[in-house]
């Protein structure tokens, strides 16, 4: 079944609405050598917004600031038709060793640095943005109670971090009264299936609504690549050697998941569409809980096709055979706990209700 950018979803246990699609700003501008022109920035966002998207994605430490800087600017006259998410963690001064981190003072610095950037008053879901390992939960939770409380942020929201610390600072807030996460920012594409086990499930239990960077694996997805890629790209430095350098140096650049990429292809073939355009509807048809996944491109005519995935619909069997291609196996305890339900469940039959 297609969708459009203005079918809604509440994000999470929340009455936020969101597009099914998010947009994706890493890309906006060439701080970093390979993003997107301001040109080709801004006509990604007018593209997405004209057709109904509101959910737009950004980050402190992307492209140094520059695409919230951009944000901020196209967003003007704007602004509240529009769902902004950014994220603080990522050091944005090397020379300062809390300029990074989850704790509280990087945390009200970042945000006021934020808002400055975006040239508004009010964010609508901010991310802790990747585990630092260190900083109490009790901190974390604690600061952003305090910043919607102070209507700096509206909804907060956690990204990259261990199932068992996003579950342990879900039931604290529960607890306390305090802003729970209603958010869970994750990779997850068809090489990338690792989540399907802890997070996702997690997120399900506790009313967080599952938000997918890099949905086509840092451009792999998009059949771009070949194996010939791969011993080219071998050990190039992520930040300079361009986009496959950082696939291939995030492991999403392999022969395993250039055999996945075959199949996808193959399915492409099938249904008329792109490889890119496959895997995305995959994705866009997961449930309980569906999965938003963050677009990102360099240039506008890539934006606009990857947005045309909406429009795809896979058969139960090119979904069947995408998920055989890409299955994992089953890490403990989940490999194990099918084998004792017998033994748990003795002769009795069980139906779950919930």
């Amino acid at each position: 079944m297609s969708k459009q950018l203005n079918d809604y979803v509440t994000l999470g246990r929340s009455g936020l609405r969101v597009s099914p699609v998010s947009i994706g700003t890493m890309t906006f501008g060439k701080d970093w050598g390979w993003g997107a022109t301001e040109e080709d920035a801004r006509r990604m966002l007018d593209i997405y917004m004209e057709r109904g998207g509101n959910f737009i994605d950004t980050a402190n430490f992307y492209t140094g600031g520059t695409s919230e800087r951009l944000l901020g600017e196209f967003l003007q006259g704007r602004r509240d038709r529009a769902v902004v998410a950014t994220k603080y963690s990522l050091n944005v001064d090397p020379s300062n060793i809390n300029a990074g981190g989850n704790h509280r003072r990087n945390m009200v610095r970042a945000v006021e640095e934020s808002l400055k950037r975006l040239g508004t008053d009010y964010i609508d879901l901010y991310y802790l943005h990747v585990w630092d390992a260190t900083t109490p939960v009790e901190e974390i939770m604690r600061a952003f109670d305090d910043l919607v409380s102070a209507g700096k942020i509206v909804y907060a929201g956690i990204s990259d971090t261990p199932a068992w610390q996003v579950s342990r600072m879900q039931m604290l807030a529960d607890l306390r009264g305090w802003s729970p996460f209603v958010a869970l920012q994750i990779e997850h594409s068809l090489v990338e299936r690792t989540v399907e086990h802890d997070l996702i499930p997690m997120a399900h239990e506790l009313g967080l609504g599952v938000v997918a960077w890099s949905p086509l694996a840092n451009g792999v997805l998009s059949g771009k690549y070949t194996r010939a890629d791969i011993e080219a790209h071998k050990g190039a430095d992520m930040f300079t050697g361009g986009r496959a350098a950082v696939a291939a140096g995030v492991g999403s650049l392999s022969e395993r998941n250039l055999d996945i990429v075959d199949v996808v292809k193959a399915i492409a073939s099938d249904v008329g569409h792109s490889p890119a355009q496959v895997s995305l509807a995959w994705l866009l048809a997961k449930s309980a809980p569906s999965v938003i996944p963050i677009l990102g491109a360099r240039t506008a005519a890539q934006f606009e096709e990857n947005l045309d995935a909406l429009s795809v619909a896979l058969s139960p069997e090119q979904i069947a055979r995408l998920d055989q291609a890409s299955d994992i196996p089953s890490p403990f305890p989940h490999r194990f706990l099918p084998l004792v339900q017998a033994q748990v469940l003795g002769e009795a039959r069980l139906s779950v209700t919930r």
